[in-house]
This record gives structure tokens, sequence and C-alpha cells, in this order.
């Protein structure tokens, strides 16, 4: 246990936790306290912040809230951003063996949990002190009005907090952030696909929409396929679907480990590898990583550098004011956000290829990274597999044996599966699917998880005994 660590002890004694469940949480019980994790989101992105000017310009995090589950000028205008955030912080020092902590030991991997929360909490405060900084909500904003809308902004990333911990903890299914995550982007598929608003080509919003409408008109039919100014098309629509059955077809793709079990012959199964074994969280994390990067190149732009004489602060971004937001036009954070559309790839290929190589690099660095830290490396897996009474046939029931059987296998499907992910959400982009290509690969693979989940819940309130089996104990 490292020293860095225990100096968060004195934090963690302080903050409010949510208790592990004492019992065994049933099912029913599950999904009502996710269903209550979600209307709380919900009725926190409805929210407006109290004291928020009524003209405070446009929105300097637009290309961003898709991914961070965050609604411009609401209490949940954070959205999950210091919550990942603070994940990255935590996965890379511990990858980077900055920080001495034994994934192996429980009461490491407890201290490390908690430690992540208080980071969050400290990321809560340090974002909402930068969003008021830099202009988000005005540039001459009273400070009464600015500490009135710090004090909300934390007191909401805080409750975030703690819905995460207690869907995390047992009390519901999954975690905050992919509930979140899948929850805002549904919401923009949905939009985009059915809105009824009228846009700048005399066409509804609504993709599916647009499309009828074009056919009803009379209009040519590649107007409805591609729509210019960015707006939701047909090409973009099916991209979505494109992303959302490879998905479902990539969760089937895997290899599978023989297993017998040691107690009683006769008994056997299969431990599945699959393609994508890091599962999201490596675009989440490249995401992040990439919306930190836009959110300091923004306000050091905006508060410094609007003149942009200034080279160092050239070279990490310059940005023109749009009617949604600030946009990058060069530097580095031009090259770490994603070209949306077909026209904006076309206009700078160059951009596109290089975002796609650093995409694909970071998602890949990401899977290899939380192998290790999230307790799915081979030595995590040959452990729960002897403790679960398991092993491989033909080989002896030893951690270190089976080990080096997973190590045949593990290392190189979460480098292609990191890879894969990485590639599949920029393909995503460039096609300007709706709900931006990371959004719309993350809420399906989430929904795909919270369907797996459910089906295991309910065997298991079936049959008790598979409960370990599954690794739900």
């Amino acid at each position: 246990m490292g020293l860095f660590l225990r100096a968060f002890k004195p934090a963690m004694t302080v903050l409010p936790e949510v208790k592990t469940p004492e019992y065994q949480v049933t099912f029913r019980e599950k999904i009502a306290w996710t269903a209550f994790a979600l209307f709380i989101y919900l009725i926190m992105s409805n929210l407006t912040l109290y004291g928020l000017p009524e003209s405070y310009g446009p929105d300097p995090f637009f290309w961003m809230r898709t991914i961070l589950a965050s609604q411009r000028g609401s209490l949940m205008e954070l959205g999950i951003g210091p919550i990942v955030t603070a994940g990255l912080i935590m996965q890379l020092l511990a990858g980077s063996e900055m920080i001495d902590v034994d994934f192996s030991n429980p009461d490491d991997r407890a201290l490390f949990t908690g430690v992540q929360k208080v980071m969050a909490l400290i990321m809560t405060m340090v974002q909402s002190l930068s969003y008021i900084i830099s202009g988000a909500f005005g540039r001459n904003i009273d400070p009464g009005v600015a500490t009135i809308i710090f004090v909300q902004l934390v007191a909401a990333g805080f409750v975030v907090i703690l819905l995460d911990e207690m869907l995390q903890k047992g009390w519901g299914m999954g975690s905050g952030i992919s509930l979140f995550i899948a929850a805002n982007v549904s919401m923009i598929i949905a939009w985009n696909s059915l809105a009824p608003i009228m846009e700048s080509d005399n066409k509804y919003r609504g993709a599916i929409i647009a499309f009828f409408q074009t056919i009803w008109n009379g209009d040519e039919i590649k107007t409805a396929l591609h729509r210019a100014d960015n707006l939701p098309d047909m090409i973009g629509f099916l991209a979505t679907v494109v992303v959302f059955l490879f998905v479902i077809y990539a969760e089937g793709m895997r290899i599978e480990i023989p297993l017998s079990y040691a107690k009683y012959r006769g008994f056997k199964g299969r431990y599945p590898i699959k393609l994508i074994y890091a599962s999201n969280i490596p675009v989440i994390l490249a995401a992040a990583l990439f919306a930190n990067v836009y959110f300091i190149s923004q306000i050091l732009w905006n508060n410094y550098n609007r003149d942009e004489t200034n080279f160092w602060l050239n070279l990490l971004g310059r940005f023109e004011e749009t009617q949604y937001g600030l946009k990058p036009t060069s530097g580095l954070v031009y090259y770490c956000t994603p070209p949306q559309g077909v026209e904006t790839v076309t206009a700078d290929p160059v951009r596109a290829f290089v975002y796609l190589i650093i995409f694909i690099a970071a998602c890949a660095v990401f899977s290899v990274t939380w192998t290790e830290v999230g307790g799915m490396a081979p030595r995590d897996i040959a452990r729960q597999l002897v403790g679960a009474g398991m092993q491989i046939p033909g080989f002896r029931r030893n951690p270190k044996i089976i080990e080096k059987v997973l190590n045949r296998y593990i290392p190189t499907v979460t480098l292609l599966g990191g890879i894969a992910i990485g590639a599949l959400a920029a393909f995503a982009d460039f096609m300007g699917a709706l709900g931006t290509g990371s959004g719309v690969l993350l809420a399906t693979m989430i929904i795909q998880q919270y369907y797996q989940m459910i089906m295991q819940e309910r065997l298991a309130e079936v049959h008790p005994a598979l409960r370990g089996f599954l690794g739900m104990e």
C-alpha cells in the first residue's frame, strides 16, 4: 500500500459513502434502484442552474457533451466528466506504477476505489471552478452568483458520484457512468432521428422524417442521404445502424477456454475471452482524455490567446466561435477532435487520418492498462478460476499454470479489441453517426451489457447455486 493512497485516508473517513448491502439484493430491488438513479439523472439534466444569466454565449463544450452525458446550463453541466477524469488519472498512475497498489489484495483495491472517489470530488471542484473562470456562464458574472453556481455544480457532481457508487456496490445494476452515457446517447439518437423541427434546408431535423419528407416532396433522394451543415441524414442513421449491428456481432466473437469442475466430475464449462475484452472502458477513457485536452486548451485560448499571438498556446489549439460553441481550427486539439460527417472528412483528410491513428492508439493503450488495473489480467482470472473450483482439463489446478495458458490469448485479444473498437468509433464519426461514433459504440455496448446482466440476474434468482459460477458472488 503506497504512501500516496494512504494520504487520502482522512478524506475518505469524512465523505459520505454508500454501504455495501448486507443481504442479497433481489432482482426487482436492483431494477428499482437502477431506475431511481436514472430518474435522478434525468431530473438533474432538466433542472436549470439557479442564478444562471439569461444570456451567456455559445456552448464552449458542445462537441464533448455526448460522451460526458452532460446538459448545457443544467445541474448536469459537468456530467460524468469528473468521475471519468479521476478514473483516468488513477488508471495512468497505477498503470505507470507511479503509485504502489496490489490489485490482488482486497484492502488495496478498496483503498484504490476510495481514493478514486475523493479524486472525483476534487475534479468536480476543479472543473466547476474552471467553467466559471473560463467564462462558460458569462465573462462578467457576479462573484456572488458565481459562488452559488459553484456550490450547485459541486453538490450535483457529488450526487452523481454517490449514484455511481450505489450501483457499483450492488444495490443496482452496472455503473452510473454506463447508465448515464447510454441514456444520454439514446435520447440524442432519438432526437436526431425523429425531431420535428425545421432546419436551414427547409426540412425537419430528424433524419428519418427528413427522408420521407424528401420522398413526399419529390426531391432528389441524395438530398436526404447527405445534408449540408452536418445536419442529421440517412448516411449518419445507417452508420449508426452499422455500428449497432457490428458491436452485437463482435460480442459473439470469442475464444473459449474449456473448463472442468474439480469437485464434480463430468461438470464442464467454458471461459469466454471476447474480442472486445476490455469492454467499453478504453473508449470512455480515450474520450475523457481528448475531452480534457479540449477543455484545457479552450480555457487557455479563451483567456490568454484570443489574439492567437502565443506560439506555444497556438500549438495546443486555436478556435473559432460558431453558433454551437468554440470550434477547434488548428493545433493538438484540432487533431484530437473527431471530424463529424463525410463533408468534414473530405475537407481535411489529413486531420481525419491523424485523429484515426491517435484514437486507435489511445484505445489500444487503455485496453491493456484497464486489463491490468481492472482485475482482468491473466493472473487475476487464474486466481478466480481456481477459487471457484475450476481447472483447465489436461493441466494441474495451479494458478501459475492456468495463467500461462491464459497469457497465450488475453494480451493479444485485448490489444486487437482496443484497435477494433477505436477504428469502429472513428469510422462512425466520419460517417456522421447520430450521437457521435464513440457515443453510439458506447451506448450499444452498454445496452448489450445490461441485457446480459438482466439475464444473469434472472438465472441466478431461479438457481441461486449458480451465482458463484456466474461470478456474481
